[in-house]
């Protein structure tokens, strides 16, 4: 894909990305709605959620600990500027996985000037609690008369199940072994708030900052969509398929 992508090459890669990226999000979904009562906050931190159920966990109190580290050390930094102090019982209002394709703001470099481009990573998804998506959390950020209890339930909700998650390693192995690794990356407009991230194990690509603003002036909208690397699915392997390979060819066998 090095070379100038035509107007008619573009779109076919589009249309394929969109594909691909349909086949894989239903995948991803069947999957997170399997596992999705398992990534609730109270089956890791038990009583430490506000319920009117009691809900004895183990290791519970550990996790709230390193839950309130964690809210101490973003909550009171930039971009958020909140107290820092969270206290037990927390409150979570949504517990219902969703997932969202990951948007984020680039500058593409051009003749006439530089343009900021909303980029979609169309094969990975922000993993979050419903009712907080990242869209929201950046208008919340961009308002100067915002209410911090607002803000502070989308960086709360985010870090608990960043929290979930780090202790759930079953699930992300899980997942890993479906082809669905789950990262938390930070964001520079969230500071050092974790944001969970799962995404394919096919990447996707910019092309060049001049096919990037030519297709938005066609478009007349200053967002793009990342391209699916077809290279990456040609080269797709097994890992499992492969780890019992070395073990056959470990034992002096030939694996084939």
């Amino acid at each position: 894909m090095e070379e100038r992508l035509s107007t008619q090459k573009l779109l076919q890669l589009r249309k394929l990305t969109r594909a691909v990226a349909d086949l894989l999000r239903g995948q991803l979904k069947e999957y997170l709605a399997t596992l999705s009562p398992l990534l609730r906050p109270r089956t890791i931190l038990g009583d430490y959620v506000q319920s009117s159920l009691k809900e004895n966990v183990r290791g519970a109190e550990k996790a709230f600990k390193d839950l309130q580290s964690l809210y101490e050390s973003v909550a009171g930094a930039q971009p958020f500027h909140l107290a820092k102090e969270l206290k037990a019982p927390i409150e979570i209002v949504s517990s219902t996985l969703e997932m969202s394709p990951l948007e984020y703001p680039y500058v593409a470099k051009g003749e006439p000037g530089d343009k900021t481009v909303s980029i979609t990573s169309p094969l990975k998804w922000v993993l979050l609690y419903s009712g907080f998506p990242l869209t929201r959390f950046r208008s919340i950020l961009a308002d100067r008369n915002r209410s911090d209890n607002e803000l502070r339930e989308f960086v709360l909700h985010h870090l608990a199940l960043h929290t979930v998650l780090a202790r759930q390693t079953g699930i992300t192995q899980m997942l890993e072994a479906l082809h669905f690794p789950v990262r938390s990356e930070t964001l520079p407009e969230f500071g050092q708030l974790p944001i969970t991230v799962v995404s394919s194990t096919f990447s996707t690509m910019r092309p060049s900052d001049d096919v990037i603003i030519e297709s938005t002036e066609i478009s007349g909208t200053d967002a793009f969509e990342e391209l699916v690397s077809i290279e990456d699915i040609g080269r797709m392997g097994h890992p499992f398929k492969e780890k019992l390979i070395e073990i056959v060819r470990v034992h002096g066998f030939d694996g084939g």
